[in-house]
């Protein structure tokens, strides 16, 4: 339960970007009054492995804004990503956000089949 309160926390706070008490009050608030999932180990595992991503994610996140200043990009396209299986709506979720929080990448559409289709921009490759 703390962790899942702490994951609520966390997303209320990326969304808000205030740390005063009366926003810490309405995120603990929220985060008490969503409804409880229950989730296996093997979910709470991959759950784990977002998050770790997630924060691997931050510092990947600086490089690419610091590039796009420097050297904009001049290449655009469109690709499919494989979602892996037996995900949650909650790690979709998780798994969407940390491909959009890169600032080269975003999630046009989840498709429900297992595709995620993803806008990426990058530097032209030289042939």
């Amino acid at each position: 339960m703390i962790l899942y309160l702490t994951l609520r926390l966390l997303v209320w706070f990326l969304l808000t970007a205030n740390a005063s008490v009366a926003n810490i009050t309405i995120g603990i608030c929220v985060a008490l009054l969503l409804p409880r999932s229950y989730t296996t180990p093997e979910a709470l595992k991959d759950l784990l492995q977002v998050l770790w991503k997630i924060i691997l994610a931050i510092p990947q996140a600086y490089i690419e804004a610091f590039e796009l200043l420097i050297r904009p990009h001049d290449f655009e396209d469109v690709v499919m990503e494989r979602v892996p299986p037996k995900r949650s709506p909650s790690l979709v979720f998780l798994d969407i956000f940390l491909i959009t929080f890169t600032p080269k990448t975003i999630v046009f559409k989840y498709h429900e089949e297992g595709w995620y289709e993803v806008h990426r921009i990058r530097r032209r490759q030289k042939a």
